[in-house]
């Protein structure tokens, strides 16, 4: 392989003219004829004994170039690349400039490369300070929150519906006149108070009693996610079968003693404020590093080529879908469900994409600058970690999590930890 030249086309993108050799272009071919030549067949041969040259006398010189090529590609114009000083992200045009046995093959790509990044101060960024306090309100609303968990709902018959009460309704909705698909359940149970329908709907439940039958006016938000909704006026028809209140059990020892392993009220007090100081600690250090990954968006100029946002939102969709999965949902009937497609997710995506390159971009620039180095053992680590946390075996994961990946995640956490350490948080 040979770069014969190299001509930027615009920032982000070059051209580069490969040759590579008749010896290699032809020993390329070959390759491709030993594989293929078991299922070929040529008047005068017997299925699979045709010689190369009779093989491309009768299909024509050709025959095989074209997987050839595929072959070929990929690495020749790695090569090319590196020669040329530039670091690929990916290939988006192909053209073939000449190709035979005797002149070996020539072509032209489009790359794309990764994009000239420019830091600004990323040490000293001043991040607010997160309390950490757990307060004697913390702990008391932690505590009712599990008497709420714990308690048990009884039916009331004496009173109308109010705010916390959970009821048990029939409903079917209208728009203009016509029933709407998903609009009605029976006997459907109801938190008031939770917010899980329209705005509007659960209020107008508050003051009915057992048995009666009325109607709910609401209007669907402007941003509904089901488009065919969104902005429309609906009547809902809706009978109240039941209405139960949640009955809560006693704050004392002997609920510690039901609910954990403590056998007073003040041992398991103790431990609940243990506790939440912990996911406070959590929680402050996952908003100071969200701080922190916004300010370097800010200070990060770049650049950058659409195929990586591309790239990264594919990701994002694809770990979107597997949240779905997880579900038991499948994203066609998900987009279905709400009335749009996989574009218009996609559309959505990608501005948490871009944001996710600039970061990585940035911490990338500032391992480079800082001379990270990853270690055999901090791979190591990394792997055991992850094994620890799906319970299987070290190995297997090495497997399937590629050396490279790895790596760069190591090295874009050293290089975060950098910028956290020198943080200035007033």
């Amino acid at each position: 392989m040979s770069l014969k030249s190299c001509n930027k086309v615009s920032t982000n993108e070059f051209e580069l003219e490969i040759a590579v050799s008749p010896e290699e272009f032809n020993k390329e071919v070959d390759k491709i004829y030993r594989r293929d030549i078991k299922k070929i067949s040529v008047p005068g041969f017997r299925k699979g004994k045709a010689p190369r040259a009779f093989v491309e006398k009768y299909y024509g010189e050709g025959v095989f170039f074209e997987d050839a090529i595929k072959n070929i590609y990929p690495g020749a114009i790695g090569e090319a690349a590196k020669e040329a000083n530039l670091e690929l992200i990916g290939v988006t045009k192909l053209d073939i400039v000449t190709s035979s046995r005797e002149e070996g093959l020539v072509f032209k790509a489009n790359i794309v490369v990764y994009p000239q990044v420019k830091l600004g101060e990323y040490k000293g960024i001043e991040v607010k300070k997160v309390s950490q306090e757990v307060t004697k309100k913390d702990i008391d609303d932690a505590i009712e929150e599990a008497r709420i968990r714990n308690g048990r709902l009884v039916t009331v018959e004496d009173r109308p519906a109010k705010i916390g009460d959970t009821v048990v309704i029939d409903f079917k909705g209208f728009i203009d006149g016509e029933a709407f698909e998903g609009g009605s359940a029976d006997n459907f149970t109801l938190e008031l108070g939770k917010k899980q329908f329209i705005a509007g709907f659960e209020d107008q439940i508050v003051g009915h009693n057992t048995g009666e039958e009325f109607e709910i006016n609401v209007k669907f938000p402007d941003d509904y996610h089901a488009k065919n909704y969104a902005g429309k006026d609906a009547v809902f028809k809706v009978t109240l079968h039941e209405i139960k209140e949640r009955e809560l059990p006693d704050l004392d020892d002997e609920f510690v003693k039901d609910i954990s392993e403590f056998d007073t009220l003040d041992e398991y007090k103790e431990n609940l404020k243990k506790s939440l100081e912990k996911e406070k600690k959590e929680s402050a250090d996952v908003e100071l590093e969200n701080e922190i990954v916004d300010k370097l968006t800010q200070i990060t100029e770049a650049e950058i080529p659409d195929l990586m946002i591309d790239e990264k939102t594919d990701e994002l969709l694809k770990e979107f879908e597997y949240r779905l999965q997880a579900q038991g949902i499948n994203i066609k009937d998900y987009t279905k469900f709400i009335g749009t497609n996989v574009d218009e997710i996609k559309k959505e995506l990608k501005p948490q994409a871009e944001k996710q390159v600039r970061v990585n971009l940035a911490l990338g620039k500032i391992a480079e600058v800082e001379n990270v180095v990853v270690s055999d053992e901090d791979i190591d680590k990394e792997y055991e970690v992850v094994a620890a946390q799906y319970k299987i075996d070290k190995e297997r994961v090495r497997k399937f999590i590629p050396l490279d990946e790895v790596t760069n995640n190591i090295k874009m956490r050293k290089a975060l930890n950098i910028v956290k350490d020198s943080a200035v948080i007033r």
